[in-house]
């Protein structure tokens, strides 16, 4: 009875429960967004980078060179020296070293020259097919393999440089000969070649419009399937290293900074700064949520004062048929909650519906997709126990008035 009363009483004035629904799932859904976001950007940029100790690259901003190599988020720094990239990658200290060689695009999807050894670092494997071996052959990563329906044995043309529109090298076509595993991580929106043929579709590009930039003794060697590409004066992008021990950490980015034209950057030092800042912006829309939570308490602590005003002599009539004190409090902390829930359980729909488009734009842009059907039940769990606690403050005041009310001074003044 109690129950059914508080649920008619809340809906006793419609726009002003509104206003204070809306309110409170406005602030719940802007903080599900930022828990999820935080959840899920950090373990994906932590997953990424594992296993990788130091990252080798053209000399400029090392966060770029992070996020260009790791993350395949940004514009590479440049391009280093091939011979000189390979006499540090074939150091005492090194356990591991993947060249990475960045070529052109096909719909907007990168292609990344590479060794077999990239796709098993990031926990993948050939689930259609077979591994790369001959120049022009590609393993497509499983969302790319999706979302464009292909399979293996299907050909097509890559687009110069990393824009979707950009030229195409119809001088030659890739061939995909393997598809990959899910490994949810950035490997899954990558197409995957060796190096040469990164170095064979630019050359060829070059040579088809008169220009030699590697000299007159340069050539390319295209005969059937197979290819031969000298790897004298050749460029790559960037070297993931992975050291034997981590000592190599401190001593190399000052070695290679000292001794080279190339820079050293460490995933992990570059991230945390990344962490740092992101967490930053987080942390104000935290305080603008929080905040409009708070007006919302203050909403429904002005709806049940002022309905409390117009209510009491129902509420003296109830005294005098039997309903004790208790259960008048009981109505209104009822009512407060009842309206506490409904913004909770409608702002974390609302919030994970906007993930869903956070999604979808950031998955055309950065190829970083989101799960918005994702619980973190502990942040989540604290987030439902404010929303109860600003609805139980809210209601304090006015079922203590309640609570108090002088039944025959209240029917005297009717």
């Amino acid at each position: 009875m109690i129950a059914k009363l508080a649920w008619r009483n809340t809906w006793f004035k419609p726009l002003n429960t509104i206003l204070s629904i809306i309110l409170l799932m406005s602030s719940v859904a802007i903080i599900t967004v930022l828990i999820l976001l935080q959840k899920q950007f950090e373990e994906q940029f932590s997953s990424n980078a594992d296993d990788i100790d130091l990252v080798l690259g053209a000399q400029g901003s090392p966060l770029q060179l992070v996020l260009s190599s790791v993350y395949q988020m940004d514009a590479p720094t440049g391009n280093i020296n091939y011979a000189e990239a390979k006499t540090w990658m074939q150091n005492p200290f090194v356990k591991s070293a993947i060249p990475l060689a960045y070529g052109d695009n096909y719909l907007g999807f990168k292609i990344l020259g590479t060794t077999p050894e990239y796709l098993a670092k990031f926990g993948g494997k050939v689930e259609q097919g077979k591994m790369f071996s001959q120049t022009f052959e590609v393993v497509l990563g499983s969302e790319i393999a999706q979302k464009l329906q292909l399979k293996v044995g299907d050909t097509f043309y890559g687009s110069h440089g990393d824009a979707k529109e950009g030229e195409k090298h119809e001088e030659a076509a890739y061939k995909v000969v393997g598809i990959a595993s899910k490994t949810g991580k950035v490997v899954d929106n990558l197409i995957l070649s060796n190096i040469q043929s990164v170095w064979a579709m630019h050359e060829t590009h070059d040579h088809e419009e008169g220009v030699h930039p590697h000299g007159e003794d340069e050539h390319v060697h295209i005969e059937g399937d197979e290819n031969q590409v000298s790897e004298e004066g050749k460029e790559i992008t960037a070297v993931l290293i992975k050291f034997r021990n981590k000592m190599g950490i401190v001593l190399w980015p000052r070695m290679i900074a000292q001794n080279t034209k190339m820079q050293a950057a460490s995933p992990a030092i570059e991230i945390n700064r990344l962490f740092t800042l992101f967490g930053i912006g987080l942390e104000a829309l935290q305080y603008l949520a929080y905040g409009i939570m708070l007006i919302s308490g203050i909403s429904i602590f002005i709806a049940l004062f002022n309905t409390l005003k117009e209510r009491k002599y129902e509420f003296a009539l109830l005294r005098i048929q039997g309903a004790s004190r208790f259960q008048l409090l009981q109505t209104i902390l009822i009512e407060s909650l009842v309206l506490c829930t409904i913004g909770f359980l409608f702002g974390t729909i609302l919030g994970r519906i906007a993930l869903l488009f956070i999604s979808k734009s950031s998955d055309e842009e950065f190829k970083i997709a989101f799960n918005p059907l994702e619980f973190v039940w502990e942040k989540e769990g604290i987030l439902f126990l404010v929303t109860i606690f600003v609805g139980l403050l809210a209601a304090f005041i006015p079922a203590i008035k309640a609570y108090r009310l002088n039944i025959s001074k209240t029917l005297s003044n009717a």
